[in-house]
């Protein structure tokens, strides 16, 4: 029998003056880390090479400046540059963001290429990247546009999985953006998810109100009524097990969200905010939708203690369990649904002969 390959796991190195490079390492200085995936980092053996010294962690690298010479059972780090690059811990820097854009653009060129398997993302600073040439909010926005499916941020910890129909957007331009469209579209591409990426055969999926207790009729904003329901009616009656709207203030807090596969809240923080408040530190951000898969921590650069060597990195390190999960749960349902008869003949045989 033909030994199985590692998941090829691709790594963006991400703000190199936050805590990225930190928790990257540390996530690697872990041996075991190598019997589960290959990883593959996106910067230079040099600059890695002063992370290792600031952190003090025991680990080696395997410096190479073409995919083909990835190997198994070792550290990869992809030259991208190879010049030096000034570190200072903690410090918004325009010229650190392009650094950051370069790793994440030479890594989803190789997801596109299939030359890694999936992609984990080290925090950027949303700030920082802004240039002529890459103009988006985050991650999910450019990997949007690169890759094929419709995108949706899609917040994972164990069974809790929280989405949203808006997520980069202005408190004030929520409302102009949810509209029917992206309703039926946001819930079909997470309905979708949970089957081929979680296993998970008719998934239950609650939806909160746009507006404080679902706009109490009318009286708090008329949108729930006039948008939401409508469209929720319309899924239901696709046959999608979609419930709600709920009011959003009391549905984390009363245990309700345990009841359902997805919860899909209408703007940022009313769906980031209990999310992060029940699962901090062990949380996956997953980019739902898309024809490939990338993960991060729920969590950002954290100038505060970058370069203190006090990173937690526990959150990284289930980015990349999910992302080499999520990429076999999705190998495994496209090869069933390839075929769906013959996997239902070995079944039925395989009882018979018991």
């Amino acid at each position: 029998m033909a030994k199985k390959e590692k998941t090829i796991v691709g790594i963006s190195i991400g703000d190199l003056n936050g805590i990225g490079s930190e928790i990257v390492l540390k996530t690697f200085e872990d041996s075991r880390m190598l019997e589960f995936c290959t990883p593959v980092i996106f910067a230079s053996t040099k600059l890695l090479s002063f992370f290792k010294k600031q952190y003090n962690l025991d680990l080696n690298f395997h410096g190479i400046d073409s995919l083909d010479k990835i190997a198994h059972k070792k550290i990869n780090v992809l030259n991208v540059w190879e010049e030096h690059v000034d570190i200072n811990f903690g410090s918004e820097d325009k010229k650190i963001g392009e650094y950051a854009i370069k790793s994440l653009k030479s890594a989803v060129s190789a997801l596109k290429d299939k030359k890694i398997d999936v992609l984990v993302t080290a925090p950027i600073n949303k700030s920082n990247i802004q240039s002529e040439t890459f103009t988006f909010p985050g991650h999910t926005d450019y990997l949007a546009q690169e890759l094929k499916g419709d995108s949706l941020m899609l917040l994972i910890s164990g069974s809790l999985r929280v989405g949203l129909l808006t997520d980069h957007v202005a408190v004030k331009d929520v409302v102009k953006n949810i509209t029917s469209e992206v309703i039926e579209k946001k819930i079909n591409t997470i309905h979708n998810t949970l089957i081929q990426d979680f296993g998970i055969r008719a998934p239950k999926i609650a939806v909160l109100g746009i507006n404080p207790h679902n706009g109490d009729n009318g009286v708090i904003g008329n949108e729930d009524d006039t948008v939401l329901k409508p469209s929720l009616e319309i899924l239901r009656e696709n046959s999608k097990l979609v419930y709600g709207p709920y009011a959003a203030d009391s549905f984390f807090g009363s245990g309700n969200y345990k009841n359902f596969d997805a919860i899909i809240a209408s703007y940022h923080d009313q769906g980031l905010i209990p999310f992060k408040t029940l699962a901090f530190g062990k949380g996956v951000n997953y980019t739902a939708g898309l024809n490939r898969v990338r993960t991060s921590p729920d969590h950002g650069t954290a100038y505060d203690v970058a370069g203190k060597n006090e990173a937690d990195y526990e959150s990284f390190k289930e980015a990349v369990f999910s992302a080499i999960q999520i990429y076999k749960k999705r190998k495994e349902y496209k090869k069933i649904s390839k075929n769906p008869l013959k996997t239902s003949q070995k079944k039925s045989f395989s009882k018979k002969k018991r």
